[in-house]
């Protein structure tokens, strides 16, 4: 083992991406998805032991092919991206057992094991965008991860889905060039790509490059902006969501999102934050204007969606509004806040993006005038969904409420009273679209065609009971989500201009 552990950090990318060749290979669902488990679950033990060697003895630099920074790629681990490492793995890990009845419902055969292939391919691209130290590795990492999800999302049931994969494909090919071209003005202006040097030559470069390096900031913000599904770069994700296979919605709810999110923490605090002072530019305004837009207008357009599924992305973007204000805001509380929301609302739409699965896999539809009812017949599926649609709403005991405390708190530090208003606001409009849902599933007679309808099998519930009692558990508990996220903003705005 201790031959191992110094390994880590590229065991971490390695495993799943030669478990996706593979099962690329394995060609049969069975051994497949095995094996699609078996590294699921294995990825979170070294996400794990990531995070306790971070915690104990302070960030971790792996060297890959023995080149030293910033000349060869290095993979740079801190408390930041630890984190999301064990987010991710975790997700993966927890929501696989329902993935088997699922997709093989969903995708069909034949196509399964190619599925299995694509997934562990996009979870390399994941891991791959969190540990890199280099700007360009990200880069392709982000197009690994992107790849794979146009795929996952083009092998959904509906014909649709075909569609809102090549839009996804065409927003996502745009980002990423905007991130490209953001790099190549970094590597213009300071002639390295390794994070940590670029942060410390940007510096001495502001004065005579500032116009190129204030360009690369905008060009790579918005082509992560695009990634991330920040409003009104949005316009991807909600078809993308609904028509995609559902555990695939659940998977890149709970953790495509966060890595970009990630992505644009690192980039904003790490190495422009360190190298300029930020508030001599004007993106910590427009970050703010547009997450309230997104938690409002999103919330709005999610009371009227008539598709549980399509009901839900629309929420997603306005949740993504409430992270994206706490980074624009940029203080303790708010950042704090923001980090936790990271984890809480991955854990909560993977819940719920889970719960609407199993309704289709027992009901063959997600409209929500057909699902009148269907609470009495799928009572533990419906129950873990009103448990992570309240902590969507914020109810104190519930996760999503500690996330909202802590942006309240920063938004009131900061004098910023508009931004406290439209938390309350948002979180009131989240309580109409989710409690419209939950009179319906609840407190309407069930129809006929519902009548043989049951909650799923075991493997399919479980992950929905496990992600619903973390909704509960993290809103009481907050130690390992509020502590590790305020370590990480007290190193990330200590670094600061």
């Amino acid at each position: 083992m201790s031959a191992v552990w110094p390994h880590l950090p590229v065991l971490q990318v390695l495993i799943p991406l030669f478990g996706a060749l593979l099962a690329g290979l394995l060609r049969r669902p069975t051994p497949a998805y095995v094996l699609a488990t078996a590294v699921s679950w294995v990825a979170p033990l070294i996400a794990g032991a990531l995070l306790w060697q971070v915690v104990q003895t302070g960030p971790i630099s792996y060297h890959i092919g023995g080149w030293a920074p910033p000349w060869g790629i290095e993979y740079r681990i801190d408390v930041l991206n630890a984190l999301v490492l064990v987010l991710v793995t975790a997700v993966g890990a927890v929501i696989m057992p329902f993935a088997r009845l699922s997709v093989a419902f969903e995708v069909g055969e034949g196509r399964e094991a190619w599925f299995y292939c694509m997934y562990l391919l996009c979870l390399t691209g994941l891991l791959g965008i969190t540990v890199t130290g280099d700007a360009f590795n990200a880069f392709v990492f982000l197009e690994i991860s992107s790849l794979s999800s146009y795929v996952l999302i083009a092998l959904g049931h509906d014909r649709r889905a075909l569609l809102s994969s090549f839009q996804y494909l065409i927003m996502g090919t745009i980002g990423a060039t905007f991130y490209v071209i953001g790099i190549g003005l970094l590597y213009l202006v300071t002639g390295t790509l390794n994070m940590a040097d670029l942060a410390a030559r940007l510096g001495p470069a502001w004065a005579e490059h500032s116009r190129a390096i204030v360009a690369a900031l905008a060009f790579v913000t918005v082509g992560i902006s695009l990634k991330l599904g920040l409003f009104p770069l949005h316009v991807w994700l909600p078809n993308a969501y609904a028509y995609a296979p559902s555990w695939v919605t659940a998977f890149l709810a709970g953790t495509a999102t966060k890595v970009a999110i990630y992505l644009l923490v690192r980039f904003y605090f790490s190495i422009f934050g360190i190298a300029i002072d930020l508030r001599l530019l004007p993106i910590a305004d427009v970050i703010i204007v547009l997450s309230l837009a997104a938690m409002l207008i999103a919330s709005l357009v999610a009371v009227f969606e008539a598709n549980l599924k399509r009901l839900l992305a629309y929420s997603s973007v306005a949740q993504i509004g409430y992270i994206t204000l706490g980074i624009g805001l940029a203080n303790q509380a708010a950042l704090t806040g923001a980090l936790v929301h990271v984890v809480n609302h991955a854990l909560m739409k993977a819940a719920l993006f889970l719960a609407a699965g199993a309704i289709f896999y027992r009901a063959h539809t997600t409209e929500l005038k057909e699902l009148a009812g269907i609470g009495r017949r799928m009572p533990l599926t419906i129950a873990a969904f009103t448990i992570a649609g309240l902590g969507l709403v914020g109810t104190p005991g519930t996760s999503g409420f500690i996330s909202k405390w802590y942006l309240m708190v920063g938004a009131l530090g900061a004098g910023q009273w508009i931004p406290a208003f439209v938390i309350v606001a948002s979180s009131l409009i989240a309580l109409i679209y989710v409690g419209r849902v939950l009179e319906i599933v609840w407190m309407r007679e069930p129809s006929a065609q519902m009548a043989a309808v049951g909650d799923p099998p075991l493997s399919m519930l479980l992950p929905l009971v496990v992600l619903s009692l973390a909704t509960i558990y993290l809103g009481i508990d907050t130690e390992w989500t509020a502590g590790i996220a305020s370590m990480a903003s007290t190193i990330l705005l200590g670094g600061l201009r």
